[in-house]
């Protein structure tokens, strides 16, 4: 793994350089320790883009990996700030088209940037639980990604993504002890989802706890039963949308 002080000289190139290396370096750890498996990207033909894809969020390599799996959609991430705080998490975002956001709090300014970007043509990817899961299965959502979708009339593609966890193992003491492991990834691409009309009587709080709970249960479809979580559900359940 780079070291953290090889990690720190690299920050203070000018970002384009920064930006390079970090591409080369990372992208370079998911080749070499990631065995992929990717399915349903067809399901990305012929959908109007931008795209608000959606994902559960399991490692700080989620983005990376995902990113690969993108590469074509030049997608901008949705990022919480402390990443910022960390070098070698800070090396990776320098990569990426990132919108840094408070997590936890109704971050007003990080929402307009995300509607902005979406708005100009730009596909988004966001994590709606807002961070990373420490047990592997799902978490329930910030409600923020409803909204979004409300504002930017996106188009809305879930992702699965599971074995992450074991690429890049989160450590509970320091984000820069976290090293890259061999490990199968598998991501799942689902199709183009159709979003839920809010019923006469509905309340606005009703409604978008449904919808949330909707875009969530879509991404639970796409993983194994052991990472759903809140979201667990027998396969004969039926989601009302």
């Amino acid at each position: 793994m780079i070291s953290p002080l090889v990690v720190k000289l690299v920050g203070c190139f000018p970002k384009s350089i920064t930006g390079y290396i970090s591409d080369k370096v990372l992208n370079g750890y998911v080749k070499k320790y990631a065995d992929m498996d990717i399915i349903g990207k067809e399901n990305l033909n012929g959908v109007q883009r931008p795209i608000l894809f959606i994902s559960n969020h399991l490692s700080n390599s989620d983005a990376l990996v995902l990113g690969n799996v993108f590469k074509e959609e030049n997608l901008t991430f949705v990022a919480g700030k402390k990443l910022n705080e960390n070098s070698l998490t800070k090396l990776g975002m320098s990569m990426t088209k990132t919108i840094c956001i408070n997590p936890n709090t109704a971050d007003k300014n990080a929402i307009s940037n995300i509607v902005k970007a979406l708005k100009s043509g730009e596909s988004v990817l966001i994590f709606p639980e807002g961070t990373r899961s420490r047990t592997a299965s799902m978490n329930k959502a910030k409600k923020g990604v409803v909204l979004i979708q409300k504002l930017t009339k996106a188009s809305v593609i879930p992702v699965g993504i599971c074995g992450t966890e074991n690429l890049l193992p989160i450590s509970d003491k320091d984000m820069a002890d976290e090293s890259f492991q061999y490990a199968k990834v598998k991501v799942n691409i689902g199709k183009k989802l159709e979003i839920p009309k809010k019923h006469k009587d509905e309340k606005k709080h009703e409604y978008e706890d449904r919808v949330s709970d909707f875009f969530m249960c879509e991404i639970a479809k796409l993983l194994p039963e052991r990472y759903r979580g809140v979201y667990s559900f027998d396969e004969g359940d039926k989601i009302e949308k």
